[in-house]
């Protein structure tokens, strides 16, 4: 993983070089260069492992994905919505392994750093609801629901809170 301010530096450089490149007439390795650039400028707002980790993720293979997000030594050195979206698949990842203390705590600050959209909070948060009525904790996982119900604006999560709400039920 390059760092944030390294990934910047090769963006300028590069950029300087590309002005170079159209000054001299080498205006189609100049065009390169600047889109080059603009990769790692990119890359600098959307970081590669979490991109990759998606990837697996929605292939449903998660081991690959906990592989990729394994490497991260320090999340909290990424911006703050890469590092929210670490912790959300790091999430996804351990609660798929049934390991739902530590996919609680992942979710919890997943929520806590930031995730952008309402569809993925409510996926947190419709998740927290699922460990929180698997320990038994009827009153918490109704709270969670009912927050992933007030989040869930494009409908996208009804038939998962149905089969929580039934499961509920149960309990």
């Amino acid at each position: 993983m390059i760092r944030k301010s390294l990934r910047l530096i090769i963006a300028g450089i590069l950029l300087i070089g590309s002005i170079f490149l159209f000054v001299n007439g080498l205006v189609g390795v100049g065009i390169w260069a600047v889109l080059i650039s603009g990769i790692f400028v990119l890359l600098h707002f959307k970081n590669e492992t979490n991109l990759v980790a998606f990837y697996f993720v929605r292939k449903n293979k998660f081991e690959k994905a906990g592989k990729i997000l394994g490497r991260v030594k320090h999340p909290e050195r990424m911006i703050k919505g890469q590092e929210a979206y670490h912790y959300y698949l790091s999430g996804l990842i351990e609660s798929q392994q049934h390991k739902n203390s530590k996919a609680e705590k992942l979710f919890k600050k997943a929520l806590n750093t930031g995730l952008r959209t309402d569809t993925d909070q409510a996926v947190a948060k419709l998740n927290l609801s699922g460990i929180a009525l698997s320990q038994r904790n009827k009153k918490l996982s109704k709270y969670y629901l009912q927050e992933a119900k007030k989040q869930d604006k494009r409908k996208m999560l009804t038939a998962q809170i149905r089969e929580i709400e039934s499961m509920m039920k149960r309990v």
